[in-house]
């Protein structure tokens, strides 16, 4: 026994003074074949607030939502416009046979004088009671609600690029474990190989040893792979139609969640874009309701009418002009106007219920960010330790393999178990940053 003990560690010896160690280079032949990669320009230098900001000035959903709160206020300026005269020019031009009259139709002059003549024609709302005062605020409501959408869509922006950023730095520090992973398994191989052509070990080892590899080389394939698309989904989020690569900054930890769950909720409530623009689309519903009501209500207007004509009949004067008021009444419309304000009255109620669901939505969503926010922290120190772990286990199957005390499955599951906590201590940090992100965002501070 001691005899095949020394001849161990001598065979170990003789690998490490041959230069038989896999931390130099991995062997060519047993590289995984590099994906193929987009065409990009070099690498820019991104940080998570040059993301943002960027985001915020190019992706085209913001843009969408500034020009339809433009169009919202377009719309309050239509309703106000009924507090200003309307005024109309027209043209008018005639040949009649002699002695004619209009016998049907719907001229309000039967009789058709020779004429040309122009005129203007001014018309000024004087009251309709209140109606284009609850059409304005109601505007104006709904042109408020389309500016907190502004907000609200940057805030779903700058969550979706924070999600993307943290992920890419996720992808490129698993990418660097399967890259490490590779190489370490590469050497094991080559030395249990080495073993084997001195029959100090056997072909089974060699496979397992083997097998190992091929799934190292499988994760850094894998791990490859979503580098790109992690990529991919950063510049989208950042508004880009191609894919770019970037060469992103590290962020610093965040600090632990917030302990007062109320104190978010309270926050929330107050400081959600999308709770902000439901309540003044239910003040604008509200306002249009009223306005819808208000139909019945008599509308009086004044009119003011004067022109000349040039050519005409002698029986008509060189010029004209008049003034007067009309006062409209509605008396009955075939329940038009009830079934109108029937509708205006169930679409604010309506709005009223989704406001509630939202509310009821936004505090279940908080209290899930918070609570995801606070296991990803309680994981960081976990994972740590796990990995700590995890790398003592290894050198102690390494060594234990290495005195012939335990099997190569036994080292092979040391190497799998290393490999996972890595990735998880790995992932953790970027995970934990990722979901404080999205409690930010949850609670409305993220705009």
């Amino acid at each position: 026994m001691r005899c095949r003990t020394f001849m161990i560690f001598a065979i170990f010896f003789f690998i490490g003074a041959c230069g038989i160690q896999v931390s130099a280079q991995v062997k060519p032949a047993d590289q995984p074949a590099p994906l193929p990669q987009p065409s990009a320009p070099a690498s820019q230098r991104l940080t998570l607030q040059d993301a943002e900001r960027t985001a915020i000035q190019n992706h085209p959903q913001i843009q969408a939502a500034t020009y339809l709160a433009a169009e919202a206020k377009a719309k309050v300026t239509e309703a106000q416009s009924d507090y200003y005269p309307h005024a109309y020019g027209s043209a008018t031009g005639v040949k009649a046979e002699n002695d004619s009259r209009i016998t049907a139709g719907s001229l309000t002059n039967s009789i058709i004088y020779n004429r040309f003549s122009e005129g203007v024609t001014v018309d000024q709302l004087v009251t309709n009671f209140g109606r284009t005062h609850e059409l304005v605020k109601s505007s104006n409501l709904h042109a408020k609600a389309e500016e907190e959408n502004i907000t609200t869509s940057r805030a779903d922006i700058l969550l979706r690029v924070d999600s993307a950023y943290y992920n890419s730095l996720k992808a490129k520090a698993v990418l660097q474990v399967a890259q490490e992973t590779v190489k370490d398994r590469q050497l094991v191989s080559d030395q249990i190989t080495e073993l084997q052509k001195n029959s100090l070990r056997s072909g089974l080892d060699v496979s397992f040893a083997n097998v190992d590899l091929a799934q190292a080389q499988l994760l850094l394939v894998q791990a490859q792979n979503d580098v790109q698309t992690s990529f991919a989904e950063l510049s989208y989020a950042l508004g880009f139609a191609d894919q770019k690569t970037f060469d992103l900054a590290e962020e610093p930890l965040p600090s632990q969640p917030p302990d007062d769950l109320s104190a978010l909720l309270q926050q929330a409530m107050h400081n959600r874009p999308e709770i902000i623009s439901q309540q003044l689309d239910l003040n604008s519903a509200q306002s249009y309701a009223t306005a819808e009501r208000d139909l019945w209500l008599p509308t009086i207007s004044a009119v003011a009418t004067a022109g000349l004509a040039p050519y005409r009949e002698d029986t008509l004067q060189p010029r004209y002009a008049a003034a007067g008021f009309n006062v409209n009444i509605p008396i009955f419309n075939g329940r038009q106007f009830n079934a109108l304000h029937a509708e205006a009255n169930a679409q604010a109620s309506a709005q009223q219920q989704y406001l509630r669901d939202l509310q009821n939505s936004v505090v279940r969503e908080v209290r899930k960010a918070w609570l995801n926010a606070n296991s990803g922290y309680q994981r960081l120190a976990v994972t740590q330790q796990l990995l700590n772990q995890a790398n003592l286990a290894l050198n102690l199957a390494q060594e234990r393999y290495k005195l012939g005390l335990s099997s190569i499955i036994e080292l092979s599951q040391s190497q799998l178990n290393e490999t996972q906590a890595q990735i998880a201590a790995t992932s953790a940090k970027y995970d934990y940053e990722a979901e404080l992100s999205a409690l930010n965002y949850q609670v409305g501070s993220l705009q």
